[in-house]
């Protein structure tokens, strides 16, 4: 099983709806709460190339964006090639 971690807030309902999709397929994943931790947050910035929207989901260490880009990659049928699905 791949690695997922959700870096989230606690008032993001994009944050929630990131979690849910994962839940719903079954997928154990790690959050990691920035909403007061400064200094997390600008890790985050960098590690994702300049992205401040949370959440900020990594499969694998690699960064796939947010909840709208998790949708597309659904869709596409490419998140469940990275899951392993």
């Amino acid at each position: 099983m791949p690695e997922v971690i959700i870096y989230r807030t606690t008032y993001c309902g994009y944050c929630d709806m990131a979690k849910r999709l994962f839940n719903d397929l079954g997928i154990e994943f790690t959050e990691i709460d920035v909403t007061t931790d400064a200094a997390l947050r600008t890790q985050l910035v960098q590690m994702t190339g300049g992205r401040r929207t949370v959440p900020q989901v990594f499969i694998d260490g690699v960064s796939v964006g947010g909840y709208t880009d998790l949708l597309a990659l659904q869709r596409a049928g490419e998140l469940d090639t990275m899951l392993g699905l």
